[in-house]
């Protein structure tokens, strides 16, 4: 950070008030709590080269902070966009100085690091190797695409999630009442609602909600008692994002998404699109209710009309292409054809029954036969050893395990009489059968 003090108001909010001890910090239970790594990393000073993986507004670059001050490493902010090769080169020569002259380790924070280039990379592999760096690389992007291999296998990745609405108001309120790097001087005043409205714009970043907060305390007016005040209307003028607006009923925000998505699964079309329509008009933004409606087509119907998944990705696209108020039509029709599409949940029962099996087996062995065998020693161990090739045999039906032995014969998908469905499980039905008879 620059020479300005931290409690300077030419310094952006977030900025001010970002923690700097681990007390401070919020969020990121599940790396942070009670004997979770990164806490027992922090109590023992001791940590390895990291990739924090997250969303923006997660708290990537505040605890590469908290975790240098506490190493007493020096601390030495890079980013991938601003800087090259050459600046690389000028922080290894002077972390080789304060290894040598001070015993001072360098912890090297790289953000963006999904945006370096293979050779950019790989010009801190000897030095991340060596111990001389450390690096946290911080990145919104999946590590294992835009990462290079060797890199990777030397960091540990930790994957961050977006703040919860607690952890947000958390931050909110301590930021407004903060007399010494927040808005605790001014004795704001923030309304109920206006609150509820900066933290769900948000969207779990609090980057947003805090300069969302600044931008309203600038525009918030004097009550009866002279005391700035935070409207809801000054909380959406501040964000430009309407509320919801709830009926008399105070239905919240995820209270109509569940109206919509239950409306959905009982076939009720007429019911969907009200809801729809609802949120629509309430002012919530039409990507969230795409999103939603993608992961409805896979979920409640799944295979019984595999189209549905095509038609709400379609019409996610075409409302991205042309915005509101002509994207929201194919909203609409999606809605339609979701409510009137066959149901089936197999899809996402045969997902969880994996998912459930994996977490209490662990990584269990690939059968041999069906292992990759692109070497001459690994055909000779047995990889690959006795495998079936469909398309040699009748129907392109064969008999072969493909199951990890300790989870053989297991059936997780159970397709039902609805829909396209109701193909496919007269296709497995015949299918199975057609192997009885092959191989009694």
């Amino acid at each position: 950070m620059s020479s300005i003090s931290k409690q300077s108001p030419s310094i952006p909010l977030a900025e001010r008030v970002r923690p700097t001890c681990i007390e401070d910090f919020v969020g990121q239970e599940h790396l942070l709590g009670k004997d979770k790594i990164l806490r027992k990393l922090i109590n023992s000073t001791y940590f390895p080269s990291l990739i924090l993986w997250g969303p923006p507004g997660t708290g990537k670059t505040t605890l590469a902070r908290i975790l240098a001050r506490t190493s007493g490493a020096n601390f030495v902010f890079f980013s991938a966009v601003l800087s090259g090769v050459k600046e690389i080169r000028q922080i290894v020569e002077e972390a080789k100085k304060l290894l040598e002259q001070k015993e001072i380790k360098t912890l090297l924070f790289i953000d963006e690091i999904h945006r370096f280039n293979k050779s950019q990379q790989d010009a801190f592999l000897p030095h991340v190797e060596s111990g001389l760096l450390t690096i946290i690389g911080a990145t919104t992007e999946n590590p294992s695409f835009q990462v290079i291999a060797p890199l990777l296998s030397r960091c540990r990745v930790l994957v961050l999630k977006s703040l919860s609405e607690d952890n947000i108001r958390t931050i909110v309120t301590r930021a407004a009442s903060n007399s010494q790097t927040g808005l605790g001087d001014k004795d704001l005043q923030l309304d109920e609602q206006a609150m509820e409205h900066l933290v769900s714009m948000a969207d779990g970043d609090a980057r947003i909600a805090l300069n969302s907060l600044e931008v309203a305390a600038a525009m918030a007016s004097a009550d009866k008692d002279g005391i700035p005040f935070i409207s809801l209307e000054i909380a959406e003028e501040a964000i430009q994002q309407r509320s919801l607006r709830y009926d008399k009923g105070g239905e919240e925000h995820y209270n109509l998404i569940s109206a919509l998505h239950k409306s959905l699964r009982d076939s009720d079309p007429d019911g969907s699109l009200y809801w729809l329509c609802r949120m629509l008009y309430a002012g919530e933004d039409p990507m969230y209710i795409a999103r939603r409606l993608v992961r409805f087509a896979s979920e409640d119907i799944g295979n019984a009309d595999p189209q549905a998944l095509t038609i709400s990705i379609n019409a996610r696209d075409s409302y991205h292409n042309l915005g509101s108020p002509e994207g929201e039509l194919a909203l609409a029709q999606a809605v339609i054809y979701l409510a009137t599409a066959p149901k089936s949940n197999a899809v996402y029962t045969a997902y969880k029954m994996v998912m459930q099996d994996i977490k209490k087996t662990g990584s269990l062995d690939v059968p041999m036969h069906i292992r990759n065998a692109p070497t001459k020693l690994m055909k000779d161990i047995g990889y690959g050893k006795g495998y079936k090739y469909a398309h040699d045999q009748p129907n392109a039906l064969v008999e072969q395990d493909h199951l990890p032995e300790e989870l053989k014969g297991k059936r997780y998908y159970h397709p039902t009489n609805r829909g396209h469905e109701a193909i496919i499980k007269d296709r497995l039905t015949k299918w199975r059968e057609l192997l009885k008879q092959r191989y009694p």
